[in-house]
């Protein structure tokens, strides 16, 4: 099992939220469950190597 960090927020009666890794790419639920399926789905789609042009974050080591 993978995990990865979710960032999330309750608004206007919805949940949202994005993937730490990916911040440019939200989404959204009716509930907070509905939420996470909807990040899982969207990882899936992130990794999946068939969308162009990707943003992602990660750390980068300094001298």
């Amino acid at each position: 099992m993978h995990t990865t960090k979710m960032v999330y927020w309750q608004q206007d009666g919805c949940w949202l939220g994005f993937l730490e890794d990916f911040p440019d790419y939200w989404t959204q639920g009716v509930t907070l469950e509905d939420l996470e399926d909807q990040l899982r789905d969207l990882h899936a789609d992130l990794m999946s190597g068939e969308l162009p042009g990707l943003r992602r974050v990660t750390d980068l080591t300094l001298a």
